[in-house]
């Protein structure tokens, strides 16, 4: 069942949502709102072409546990050159637009103006995220995602060069694992992700990691 949501700050039951994981359509974009789904492990897809928000929760989750996380022998020598620099949190709205700008054109493309203003607000909050590749002063690739407790909830990432997007989420793996970060919830299944590491788990576990302090 697809739920249509009111002002009210609520969600259905996850469960009851439909096979594919769409949950309910409507509601707003707003902090308060977005904390609330993503402690459930409900996300956004804003079709903002047809000014549709849908709110999504599979039941079988694709997650990478930053312990996990598969580095090749080409991205082992590519680290080792030195080559790019990383950061973290330099630049989210560049890291952000860029998404966007890449996908724009996209069927179904959701980032739009409307979820890039709600994720830099998240962020000026210190509830997202991102992690930058640069080559000399330049932004080559990057990813961006929610940050909460122990857990990341990547949304997106974008290369300019070559596995600059992977080194982006190599780093974010490691950065969480030396500070205790339980899980990089990856939405949905990629075979870019996963080629790095990433499986699926139940939302019953998924969901017992989310409420780890």
């Amino acid at each position: 069942m697809v739920f249509k949501l009111s002002k009210r700050l609520a969600f259905p039951d996850p469960h009851l949502g439909e096979p594919d994981g769409l949950l309910a359509i409507g509601g707003d974009l707003s902090i308060d709102r977005l904390l609330l789904a993503y402690s459930y492990g409900i996300f956004p897809w804003y079709a903002f072409k047809r000014q549709v928000i849908e709110w999504w929760c599979p039941m079988q989750r694709f997650v990478i546990f930053p312990s996990e996380i598969h580095v090749s022998h080409s991205m082992r020598t590519l680290i080792n050159k030195d080559k790019y620099r990383i950061s973290i949190n330099e630049a989210f709205e560049d890291v952000i637009r860029n998404c966007g700008k890449l996908r724009e054109d996209e069927e179904g493309a959701w980032l739009g103006p409307e979820m890039t203003e709600a994720y830099i607000r998240l962020h000026e909050q210190q509830f997202a995220a991102s992690v930058e590749v640069w080559e000399d002063d330049k932004l080559v690739g990057g990813l961006y995602g929610v940050a909460l407790g122990k857990c990341f909830f990547g949304e997106s990432m974008f290369s300019l060069v070559p596995s600059a997007s992977k080194l982006a989420l190599i780093h974010l793996a490691w950065f969480l694992e030396e500070r205790g970060g339980l899980m990089i919830d990856c939405q949905f299944e990629t075979p870019h992700l996963k080629s790095m590491g990433g499986r699926y788990i139940s939302y019953e576990e998924y969901m017992n990691i989310i409420s780890q302090e």
